[in-house]
């Protein structure tokens, strides 16, 4: 199996990983800690498959999407944290003014987990930020120490998966995400890796 990682400019490929089965459904669409929490309240069923449409037109797009040849497998998402929930949230401090990148949602889909894809979305999440010059990125993952992660709640990623992607632990948050705490990781991207 050789996964590509390549920009999420594929809006039906987008759709397949955070998209709803039925169109009228109110799912995240990897919305929520991307865009202002009013707007997200108020963007309804297929109002929010279109603004991940024009999400995923702009440059650059939301983030990324892993390939198993033809078929989408894996998203994740990446941004600069500016442009995020992450700028203003109260439970994810920032650790200075630098014009780091997020990396929040981590996606594999069924039938393709535990095959080491997520660690391949995270690779070309670094790949990506790096191409559009963002010094740092940053992760919140849950420090679950080996514990197992609901999967519904498992797209932050876990310390681990950050730590063996080079990812270092900067500072404790005091956001939980199914009973587990999570940290704030960070990647220096002016170092070679």
């Amino acid at each position: 199996m050789a996964i590509e990682v390549r920009p999420a400019t594929v809006f039906d490929d987008v759709k397949t990983l955070v998209g709803p089965k039925s169109p009228d459904s109110n799912v995240c669409w990897c919305l929520s800690y991307r865009i202002p929490s009013k707007l997200n309240q108020e963007l309804q069923k297929q109002e929010r498959g279109k603004y991940v449409r024009k999400l995923v037109s702009e440059d650059p797009p939301p983030g990324v999407l892993a390939y198993d040849g033809d078929e989408v497998v894996g998203w994740a998402a990446v941004h600069p944290r500016a442009d995020t929930t992450f700028a203003k949230n109260r439970k994810i401090p920032h650790v200075d003014e630098s014009n780091v990148w997020s990396v929040w949602c981590i996606r594999v889909r069924p039938g393709h987990r535990g095959k080491g894809i997520s660690h391949e979305l995270l690779r070309g999440a670094i790949d990506f930020a790096k191409s559009h010059g963002a010094p740092a990125i940053e992760g919140y993952p849950v420090d679950n120490k080996g514990a197992k992660v609901d999967l519904s709640m498992a797209y932050v990623g876990t310390r681990r998966l950050f730590e063996k992607a080079g990812f270092k632990k900067v500072t404790e948050t005091t956001s939980v995400l199914n009973g587990f705490p999570r940290v704030l990781m960070r990647l220096d991207l002016r170092q070679p890796n």
